[in-house]
């Protein structure tokens, strides 16, 4: 009976550690997932206004998106890791 008892109460114990577990990693995931996205538009937007404005060559407005984009994956990594 007192197996069945410690058995039982250890289940619960760890069902709890391990939910409340997957909801952190989820919302981890999801805050770095909106970090890219975030990085992803500004970008674009970057990208957008150097054609606008016309101050740089389509290359280096390129490297500049890449570069918010890069910056955007870092940022993430940060606040998953």
């Amino acid at each position: 009976m007192k197996k069945i008892l410690v058995s039982a109460l250890l289940s619960c114990f760890l069902l709890t550690t391990f939910s409340a577990y997957a909801t952190r990693n989820s919302d981890e995931r999801q805050e770095a997932r909106n970090i890219k996205q975030d990085a992803r538009t500004q970008g674009r937007r970057d990208k957008q206004d150097c054609f606008v404005n016309n101050n740089k060559s389509n290359n280096d407005c390129r490297q500049d998106k890449r570069e918010n984009r890069r910056d955007g994956r870092n940022d993430a990594r940060d606040a998953r890791w």
